[in-house]
């Protein structure tokens, strides 16, 4: 039996998992909410360097996909790997306190540059958090675990957000002290965030196979499920981060968003959030993961084309509750999705083949986001954001109907084989 899915190791664990993602969500509540309102309230960021702030980090994050792969086809016990990835991760934000003290004609680029190179360690801490935490839950535990803890994790960062937009309305927005204090105060709960990491109960590596890294070949293409669900999943999050950048410039620029409100947004979407994970879990685990990204990818086209409609900031916390509605299950059934399609004995390498050209995927769409927006207007770029959602739930039901397929050809082969079985044995 494996040691890490006995009882009371799993719920160790469990409760570990729980307390690092508090602290987690802490830290990305702290900064990433903010860095496009300090970027262009503080250090008067272009749309440019907006957008980069988007997608600088993928790009940077997809050659880290390729190293981080190899090392952790050669990792037995990922738990020290992990924790000292978001050591190195949470170094960064540190950097980021001195930001205003570089001259003034380049601050707006040193900050860009250290969002996007805190990604390299950050995306050997996801890949290796995803296949850690993946060897520690069992497969019957991971719906339900998930959208109880994501659950708990939006209740956090919904405090802790609400929280700093109070205190952000005490100051201009272009004071950058707040600033300075919020990626000081992330990197002490980064601290704990390493700590509970490290308190997680992991199997010895005597008793776990090796297994080998990236390998981007044709080989990966031969499962047909993975295959299918890569070609759905990054189309859909073409449209999904392409808007990325658009959310924040249309807030700031066009309605005049300051701290207190983009946390009021935040909060909103949290609280949708909140009241729905436990929903798109119960509905994964009737409907199947495959069959739900269908309304999921409809939901999230909403978004962009209902948050141009108009100015007015009352009204763009409720879009902004809209889409947080859709986005809990997409962020908890695209990753349970894509462990249903990995298999056992290679899982590490499947992942990162995904995160890879995730991470392609993750540079190009903010780009040519603002790319549209230079070229059109706000309204035409958040447009073609939800063609390309909506469009990719016709893709996401041919995925469901080869899926269903595939399962009743499977069972069919079983019953086939039983029946074999019995007959010999007759």
């Amino acid at each position: 039996m494996n040691v890490n899915h006995l009882p009371e190791t799993v719920k160790a664990n469990e409760k570990f998992s729980i307390k690092n993602g508090i602290a987690s969500t802490i830290v990305q509540n702290l900064t990433n909410n903010y860095f496009s309102l300090f970027a262009i309230g503080v250090l008067g960021a272009s749309n440019y360097q907006v957008g980069l702030i988007s997608s600088l980090p993928q790009f940077i994050g997809m050659f880290a996909m390729l190293v981080c792969s190899i090392l952790m086809g050669r990792i037995s016990e990922k738990k020290n790997f992990t924790a000292y990835s978001v050591l190195a991760t949470r170094c960064f934000l540190l950097c980021m306190v001195f930001v205003i003290y570089v001259p003034e004609a380049y601050r707006s680029w040193v900050f860009v540059l250290l969002v996007g190179l805190m990604n390299f360690p950050g995306s050997f801490a996801m890949l290796s958090w995803q296949s850690f935490i993946r060897d520690l839950i069992p497969d019957h535990r991971r719906n339900g675990f998930f959208s109880e803890r994501n659950k708990i994790l939006t209740i956090v960062g919904m405090a802790t957000t609400f929280l700093i937009g109070l205190s952000l309305q005490q100051f201009d927005k272009s004071n950058p002290f707040p600033y300075q204090a919020l990626f000081l105060l992330a990197v002490l709960f980064g601290a704990a965030e390493v700590y509970y990491i490290m308190k997680h109960r992991e199997e010895k590596s005597a008793n776990k196979p090796k297994h080998s890294g990236f390998s981007l070949n044709l080989r990966i293409f031969s499962d047909k499920s993975y295959f299918y669900f890569l070609i759905c999943g990054l189309y859909f999050n073409f449209g999904w981060q392409m808007a990325w950048p658009l959310f924040s410039i249309y807030q700031i620029s066009y309605a005049h968003a300051n701290g207190f409100w983009i946390s009021i947004f935040t909060v909103a979407n949290q609280l949708a959030q909140i009241a729905s994970f436990k929903l798109w879990g119960k509905m994964a685990d009737k409907h199947g993961n495959s069959k739900m990204m269908i309304p999921l990818a409809l939901g999230m086209a909403i978004a962009p084309v209902s948050m141009i409609l108009s100015t007015n900031l009352v009204y763009i916390t409720i879009a902004n509750g809209l889409s947080g509605f859709f986005v809990s299950g997409t962020v908890l059934i695209l990753f349970n999705q894509l462990l249903d399609v990995t298999k056992e004995d290679n899982r590490s390498s499947y992942i990162a083949n995904y995160n890879v050209l995730l991470a392609v995927i993750g540079f190009i769409a903010p780009q040519f986001g603002v790319f549209l927006l230079e070229a059109t207007n706000i309204g035409v770029s958040m447009s073609i954001s939800t063609g390309v959602r909506a469009s990719s739930a016709i893709l996401f039901f041919m995925f469901y109907v080869f899926m269903k397929a595939n399962k009743n050809k499977i069972q069919i082969n079983k019953l086939g084989v039983s029946a074999g079985s019995e007959f010999k044995r007759r």
